[in-house]
C-alpha cells in the first residue's frame, strides 16, 4: 500500500519500505515511520544567540538536540555529518526522558536543531507536548519546507522559529535541490501567526548572492511583516569547499542594502562588525540590548534597556520576548 509523508513540501508518496527524499521517513509495513525515531546524534547546552535568536529571550541558554537527516541537499550544509548521506544513529532518548533532561539542564528552552527537525516532526511534536505540558519553551531552527498541514499541526507547540531563506529559487534550485515558495509559505502562515517569535536568517555567499538577489529577499519579507533578519558570512564547508569566505566588506554592503527596507532589525553573523550586533529601538535608536556576540558574553554582560517589551527611552513596543517567567 503506497502512503504519503506530509511532514515536507515534497509529500513523497512511499511504497512497501521505500525511503522518502529525506532518507529517514518509510512506509514499513503500511506504517509510515521515521527511521532513528528517538536517537539523538548530537545534544548540547548552547546561548540562544547561537541558534540564532536575538528576540528569544536573549541572555538565555537553550538545550540543542538533533536526530539525523535533511530534506534539502545544500552544497554549503555546516552539519552535513548528521544530515547527508547514510544515516547514522544515536543513543535513544523518548520524549519525556528529554523533558526531564531540559528540566535539570538549567534551562526551560528546547531547541530543535542542527540538521533539519522538519525530517522528524513526530519526535518534534512529542517532545515539544511534553515541553509545554512542563512550562518550557521549544524553538525550531529550520529551512521551512512544511507543508501545510505539517506546519499548522506544529503550530501551537512552537514558541519561536527561525527559518533560513536561502537565496531566490534559482539558488535553491541549483544550491540547495529545493524550491523557494514552501519557505515563503511558512514565513507568512507563522508570521500572520502573531503569537510566534519569527526570526529569519540568509547565509550570504560572496559572488553568488548579489544586491539585486538581496533586495528581492528582502521586499519579500516585507511583504510577509518580517521584523528580524540575520545575515551571515559564508565560510567555506562541504562541496564548497574550495569557495573563498564572504568578506566582511561585502557583508557590509549587503547589510546597508538591507537596512533601505522596512524590516526593523537586521544583524550581522559570523563577523566583527559589533554595531550590527546590537539591538536598537526602531523609533529612537537606543541601544535595547547591548550584545549578542554569543562566543564573548557572558549572561551578565548582557543589559537591556527595557520595561517590559517597551523600550525605557520612549515606550516603542520591542519585537519578541525578553523576560524569562
Amino acid at each position: 500500500m503506497q502512503l504519503t509523508c506530509d511532514f515536507c513540501y515534497h509529500m513523497c508518496s512511499l511504497e512497501e519500505d521505500q525511503k522518502g527524499v529525506c532518507g529517514i521517513r518509510t512506509n514499513q509495513n503500511g506504517q509510515l515511520v521515521t527511521l532513528g525515531y528517538g536517537e539523538l546524534v548530537a545534544s548540547a547546552i548552547d546561548p540562544i544567540e547561537k541558534k540564532p535568536f536575538y528576540h528569544f529571550y536573549p541572555g538565555s541558554t537553550t538545550l540543542s538536540v538533533a536526530l539525523f537527516g535533511c530534506n534539502y541537499r545544500c552544497k554549503f550544509c555546516q552539519n552535513y555529518h548528521i544530515s547527508q548521506g547514510e544515516r547514522v544513529g544515536g543513543k535513544r532518548v523518548s520524549p519525556e526522558q528529554l523533558a526531564h533532561t531540559l528540566k535539570g539542564s538549567g534551562t526551560p528552552i528546547l531547541s530543535y536543531t542542527y540538521s533539519e527537525p522538519i525530517v522528524w516532526l513526530d519526535y518534534v511534536e512529542a517532545c515539544a507536548k511534553e515541553v509545554k505540558r512542563g512550562g518550557g519553551y521549544n524553538c525550531m531552527i529550520t529551512n521551512g519546507s512544511f507543508s501545510k498541514s505539517s506546519l499548522e499541526r506544529i503550530l501551537p507547540y512552537i514558541d519561536a522559529f527561525n527559518i533560513d531563506l536561502k537565496g531566490d529559487d534559482q539558488f535553491y534550485r541549483e544550491y540547495c535541490k529545493g524550491r523557494i515558495q514552501p519557505v515563503l509559505d511558512s514565513i507568512e502562515t507563522i508570521s500572520q501567526r502573531g503569537d510566534k517569535v519569527l526570526e529569519v536568517t540568509t547565509l550570504l555567499i560572496e559572488g553568488v548572492h548579489t544586491a539585486e538577489h538581496l533586495k528581492e529577499m528582502a521586499q519579500q519579507l516585507v511583504e510577509r511583516k518580517v521584523r528580524v533578519w540575520h545575515l551571515s558570512r559564508f565560510f567555506p564547508h562541504y562541496q564548497m569547499g574550495t569557495y573563498r569566505q564572504t568578506s566582511e566588506g561585502y557583508l557590509l554592503e549587503l547589510l546597508e542594502v538591507a537596512s533601505q527596507f522596512e524590516i526593523p532589525y537586521i544583524y550581522a553573523g559570523n563577523s566583527n562588525l559589533r554595531e550590527w550586533e546590537r539591538t536598537r529601538c526602531p523609533a529612537c535608536n537606543t541601544t535595547i540590548v547591548t550584545s549578542h556576540n554569543h562566543p564573548l558574553r557572558a549572561k551578565e554582560e548582557i543589559k537591556t534597556n527595557l520595561d517590559g517589551n517597551h523600550c525605557r527611552q520612549c515606550g516603542h513596543l520591542i519585537y519578541g520576548a525578553f523576560q524569562l517567567d
